[in-house]
């Protein structure tokens, strides 16, 4: 449902919906303070108090799911970057017109991969690029094994195909990461007990008869903010915390630079 949701628009919604909450709560709590007494208030406390427990455990929870999908798609952009360097190392120890040809295609395997980093959420891009890197693929795996094929594989080849073979997995992988998200359960589970935690607070001094909505507004604006927080680390193509690009570039810019040599 949050899926290529703006994290600006996502906060200004998430606010609009505390503050309405706010709101409605405590002109409850007024409506409702003539029949009330210290029992019911006491009541509304100790419910308050579990309610922002519960609150507490759910944010830490769904920050923690978002930090370690967040650590493994920074691991898997290395482990596929380390594969893409060795099979274009190996690939110099096949003879000089079959390394060449799998070198080439190795640099326009990187620079697709580039291409789908940076192409965001953008679905006409995404599927252009995935198709791209499929074709390399089966171009490559196809050059490799060609000579596999007819019982002619040689020491150096067989690093060749052990390497593609990792960078294959290493690519598949990072696209599974890519797709594993907080689930939307848990999200919405999360939206939910912050919405009835703040209606709560709100009820309680609606009872008393006192608007006390500037500190629980701060209070609503810092859960928005972790909310947030937590959507943008989980949806890393989009928004302010993204997975670096910079070691698969760094690969790009080396692979160029042994090219022109």
């Amino acid at each position: 449902m949050l899926a290529g949701l703006d994290e600006a628009v996502l906060f200004i919604v998430v606010v609009v919906a505390f503050f309405a909450v706010l709101e409605i709560a405590f002109r409850l709590g007024r409506r409702h303070a003539h029949r009330s007494d210290d029992t019911s208030r006491s009541h509304i406390s100790a419910l308050q108090a579990a309610l922002l427990g519960l609150l507490a455990l759910l944010l830490g929870f769904n920050f923690a799911m978002a930090a370690s999908r967040f650590d493994v798609r920074k691991t898997l952009i290395q482990e596929e970057v380390n594969a893409i360097r060795t099979s274009y190392l190996r690939a110099q120890l096949l003879p000089p017109s079959q390394g060449e040809q799998v070198s080439d295609l190795l640099r326009s395997y990187v620079a697709a991969r580039v291409d789908f980093m940076r192409a965001g959420v953008d679905p006409a891009e995404l599927e252009r690029t995935s198709a791209v890197t499929t074709d390399i693929e089966s171009r490559l795996w196809a050059l490799a094994g060609a000579s596999a094929t007819v019982g002619q594989a040689s020491p150096a080849r067989v690093l060749v195909i052990q390497s593609l073979n990792e960078m294959f997995n290493a690519n598949e992988k990072r696209r599974a990461a890519l797709d594993n998200h907080v689930p939307q359960i848990v999200i919405s589970l999360l939206i939910a007990v912050a919405l009835g935690a703040l209606g709560f607070i709100a009820y309680g001094y609606g009872l008393t008869g006192r608007r006390r909505h500037a500190s629980t507004a701060l209070f609503a604006l810092l859960i928005a903010t972790v909310f947030t927080v937590i959507i943008d680390m989980d949806q890393p193509r989009s928004g302010l915390i993204r997975v670096g690009e910079e070691s698969m570039v760094r690969l790009q810019e080396s692979m160029d630079l042994n090219r022109s040599r």
